[in-house]
């Protein structure tokens, strides 16, 4: 792998592009074959039954939930582990309504599967949004296109003639919906936290923002390489569960917007500054690595600050690291890992 050790992180060494190996079946092969033939019929006629019919009939969100979750037992993921900062567990209800994200709210989520949009689909009923590197806008697509994106190509611009718009026009339109953003823009293996879109600092300042990530047992039905619907599928129906580790952060406010409207203190000067006046302002420069805007200057450090507390908030949840790759090393990556297997 020394090829692409341009493609690890400097500072960790995290790799967040390499597909995560599958465990060899050994003795198990011919079970999980049995499995994979048996469920994939299964899966084919309940989610094109879904896609194709289902969610065009008047059969309200609880009968799409439950289409959906149909769709995610079917490769028999059932295991669902979920916590939320500040709540013990068992005490989930007593706080539904300020801890979990509800109708009006941002999701913020990680990316690494198809399986991500799907679970928070069956859960949420949410809207769904992608964001670019290149722009504060997202393009509203649907639970479909979503999932699409998963085994997508990294996209560093948004394709000509799409339909843009930011998030408070969108919340706007849509007061009964929670609205889904994956700022990284692109699928990883979970390994890290890429730089993030700047499209969240659209969201108006009293939206609640809720960091959301998502992890799966065993690790290798993420889809860090695009067009791996093959070995998805294999890995995810020959198996016979799979986990889901949802966590779910505090709420974030997109506060940058009123702190950028502020007047900023004049600094001092001569022999009344020293280097810890400037020790803030080079803490939050410090951070420009991780965002992944090509705006550059347009973001303030009051929207960085927004931005890494979100960023934050998902690396902690999934007990990884920000890392400095973003879209365009994922390009590359993607460029010389098809080279590689060409060959």
């Amino acid at each position: 792998m020394e090829k692409y050790s341009q493609y690890r992180d400097r500072g960790s060494g995290i790799a967040p592009f390499f597909p995560i190996p599958t465990k060899p079946s050994g003795l198990y092969l011919p079970f999980h074959i049995f499995l994979f033939l048996f469920r994939v019929p299964i899966l084919l006629t309940v989610t094109l039954s879904y896609f194709i019919v289902l969610q065009w009939l008047p059969i309200g969100s609880l009968g799409k939930k439950a289409s959906l979750w149909l769709i995610l037992g079917t490769p028999g993921i059932w295991w669902i582990d979920l916590q939320i900062d500040g709540v013990k567990r068992g005490s989930v209800a007593r706080y539904h309504q300020t801890r979990l994200p509800q109708p009006g709210t941002i999701i913020a989520s990680s990316l690494t599967s198809p399986i991500d949009a799907l679970y928070l689909a069956a859960i949420f009923d949410p809207i769904f949004t992608a964001s670019y590197p290149s722009t504060r806008l997202v393009h509203r697509i649907s639970l479909f296109q979503a999932l699409l994106r998963a085994f997508a190509e990294p996209q560093l611009e948004p394709p000509p003639n799409t339909n843009l718009c930011n998030l408070e026009t969108l919340i706007r339109k849509h007061p009964h919906r929670a609205v889904v953003v994956f700022p990284e823009c692109t699928t990883t293996n979970g390994r890290g936290i890429l730089p993030f879109s700047p499209s969240l600092l659209t969201s108006p300042p009293r939206t609640k923002i809720f960091p959301i990530s998502l992890r799966y047992t065993p690790g290798d039905i993420t889809t860090p390489v695009p067009g791996s619907y093959v070995a998805f599928l294999w890995n995810l129906l020959s198996k016979p569960t799979h986990c889901i580790r949802v966590r779910i952060a505090e709420v974030v406010y997109n506060n940058g917007q009123t702190a950028a409207s502020a007047p900023r203190p004049t600094s001092p000067s001569g022999y009344n500054s020293n280097f810890l006046d400037t020790l803030q302002d080079d803490i939050s420069s410090s951070s420009e690595t991780l965002l992944g805007s090509e705006e550059g200057d347009g973001i303030t450090q009051a929207e960085r600050r927004v931005l890494d507390k979100i960023a934050e908030a998902l690396a902690r949840l999934g007990r990884v690291k920000r890392v400095g790759l973003g879209v365009k090393e994922k390009s590359d990556f993607v460029r010389a890992w098809s080279r590689q297997r060409r060959r």
